[in-house]
């Protein structure tokens, strides 16, 4: 909290977490450093509000970047991924500029009910850029977000005014300060921000405004998959694709998560058991 600014924030450092994401493909510079920004960002609007489940940013198009996927759960568990053409992914990289793109952000939990919003990407220039335009429209209050990403970390920093009365912030009572706290925040290189601890530069740039931490929360990768999904979705394949697939595989049908790259295998008996079930949720579309 910048509490002179009426100014709220969050504040992600992700280290062992990222690499584990980072390490799983070997992703063209420019492509892992924005799937790292985009494993930050989920992080960030996670610890922004209050929910079950999880929050994911997910990045779809016809393109080089086919897919980007990045997701953090209410109990602070990341995981992320990306499919892409190696050839054609370049040196730098600009979602909007990829055709037929998408991001949509979707928060909540399959069983209880989810919350959906797309994010227009249309003349932005970077995630952080589209992700405050959506602030804008959806909650009609600003926001002023810094991502950066190498092969060691990916940080995230979220800034907003504090909601105040009749659907003014708090900030309203210095007309200059979330001014004031967004030319700070400008000043603010990736370099700087993915070498400089938390704390440390927090105070360093916003010592004036009065600086309150809260306590950390932890963040670890991890995934969601199962067995019980993975079978949740040979059911909704159904038996004779199934049949046909333990045909053509020998017998015998192995399902790999992309995310943490733990095996499911299946035989004939596991597979007729797992159809004469009940009918179960499938799994998540990037489980392949």
């Amino acid at each position: 909290m910048l509490e002179n600014a009426g100014v709220r924030g969050v504040l992600v450092r992700l280290g062992p977490s990222w690499q584990e994401i980072a390490s799983r493909i070997d992703y063209p510079g420019a492509l892992q450093n924005t799937l790292g920004q985009a494993v930050a960002a989920s992080a960030l609007l996670t610890g922004n509000i209050k929910f079950e489940g999880a929050l994911s940013l997910e990045f779809k198009s016809q393109g080089a970047v086919r897919l980007l996927f990045a997701e953090c759960t209410d109990q602070g568990r990341v995981r992320g991924l990306s499919r892409f053409d190696a050839e054609t992914v370049g040196d730098t990289l600009d979602l909007a500029t990829q055709p037929e793109s998408m991001l949509v952000i979707t928060v909540g939990h399959a069983e209880k009910g989810r919350y959906q919003g797309v994010v227009d990407l249309d003349g932005t220039g970077s995630l952080a850029e589209a992700i405050e335009g959506y602030f804008e429209r959806s909650e009609q209050l600003p926001a002023r977000i810094v991502l950066a990403a190498n092969s060691h970390h990916a940080v995230g920093l979220m800034l907003q005014p504090v909601p105040g009365e009749g659907g003014h912030s708090a900030a309203d009572a210095d007309d200059d300060a979330w001014e004031r706290v967004g030319h700070l925040t400008a000043t603010l290189g990736a370099k700087e921000l993915l070498e400089t601890p938390p704390d440390e530069l927090l105070y360093r740039l916003y010592h004036e405004e009065t600086v309150r931490l809260y306590e950390p929360r932890p963040l670890a990768f991890g995934c969601t998959c199962s067995r019980e999904r993975v079978e949740g979705m040979l059911r909704a394949l159904g038996r004779d694709e199934v049949e046909a697939t333990l045909d053509d595989r020998d017998g015998e049908i192995e399902v790999v998560c992309e995310f943490c790259a733990t095996r499911y295998t299946f035989d004939r008996v596991d597979a007729e058991q797992v159809l004469a079930g009940p009918e179960a949720p499938p799994a998540p579309s990037t489980l392949q």
